[in-house]
């Protein structure tokens, strides 16, 4: 059990954040090897595409069981939606130390917090002895090229389902609060007395000055990456699923495409959830300018709405709309 105790100015400072390399380093994580049965088919192909693309230390430094993959590989997001570009190059520009000190913590482990110790693989002493910033560099140059093989045709789309989930959780706290908000994340996480509490099989309790909130697409459970170093400071950052994945809709009824035409019918039934332009797009075979074109034509009717969600402009059905998709 990880235990985080937060008090009021830590609970203000509590933020959400959309990760693009939260992703990347997850999939190198037991969960990439056997992920969940209703994982996106992109998730499951990751680890494939990481033994095909001769990445010495990302293959390493993958697990197959328990243990630990240094943070640096995933840097705590400074914004609520960084790019990709912007995570690469503060892996880039990692402190050596800290690279060091990560690297260490794999090797020697912590086990006052349940975290087993393990030999470095040999292409990573190898970097090692190089010095933290050559691994830090040689590290950010195949994330880049993993990100490109295995995450950059689909990120549009996932980063339109993680926004959501970061507006579903902005909904619940505005209506029900901090308590209700985190404990409405996962059954494995639970808020009470000032105290966040995961399932883990480590053992960690610790005041914290905030904590960063990162949905995902690949983990299946709960997962909370603590500063390994002895004495850091740097805030714990929760990933947990998203609650709410997008699911392929039913087919629009033949009233519907008589009515509104087979191409709104079935853009209008598939915002169940929200969704981008681009995400509608990939999932429709049609091509952007042809989904806004339509996407208009609703928003016109009063069918969708749109609001922007970082860098994403997602539609959402109305009520009228909503009322009108479920006519049989």
């Amino acid at each position: 059990m990880i235990e985080l105790i937060v008090d009021a100015g830590g609970l203000a400072r509590t933020r959400f954040a959309v990760s693009p390399l939260h992703e990347v380093a997850a999939t190198l994580l037991p969960w990439g090897l056997r992920p969940a049965t209703d994982t996106d088919p992109w998730v499951a192909r990751a680890r494939r595409v990481l033994r095909r693309a001769r990445l010495p230390l990302l293959s390493e430094l993958a697990l197959d069981g328990g243990g630990y993959v240094p943070d640096f590989l995933n840097p705590h997001p400074t914004g609520p939606s960084p790019t990709v570009e912007e995570e690469l190059e503060r892996v880039r520009d990692t402190p050596p130390d800290r690279v060091m000190f990560e690297l260490e913590a794999l090797r020697d482990g912590r086990p006052d917090s349940g975290l087993a110790g393990a030999e470095l693989p040999p292409p990573v002493a190898r970097a090692m002895a190089r010095g933290g910033g050559y691994v830090a560099r040689q590290v950010a140059e195949e994330l880049g090229h993993y990100w490109d093989l295995a995450f950059a045709p689909y990120w549009e789309a996932a980063r339109a389902v993680l926004e959501a989930e970061v507006d579903r959780c902005a909904g619940v706290l505005a209506r029900h609060g901090a308590a209700a908000l985190f404990n409405s994340l996962h059954p494995g996480i639970a808020w009470s007395d000032g105290t966040l509490r995961v399932d883990s099989r480590f053992t960690v309790r610790l005041a914290v000055p905030l904590l960063i909130v990162v949905p995902s697409l690949v983990v299946s459970q709960p997962a909370v990456a603590v500063d390994p170093v002895r004495g850091g400071r740097r805030p714990p950052m929760v990933a947990c699923p998203v609650r709410e994945r997008a699911t392929a809709p039913e087919p629009a009824s033949p009233e519907l495409s008589g009515l509104l035409g087979p191409t709104r019918a079935g853009l209008l039934t598939a915002l169940a959830l929200p969704a981008s332009t681009t995400q509608l797009a990939q999932r429709h075979f049609l091509s952007p300018a042809t989904v806004s074109y339509h996407l208009g034509v609703l928003h016109k009717a009063g069918l969708v709405t749109r609001a922007r969600s970082g860098r994403a402009v997602l539609y959402h059905r109305t009520p009228a709309g909503s009322r009108l998709a479920a006519t049989r």
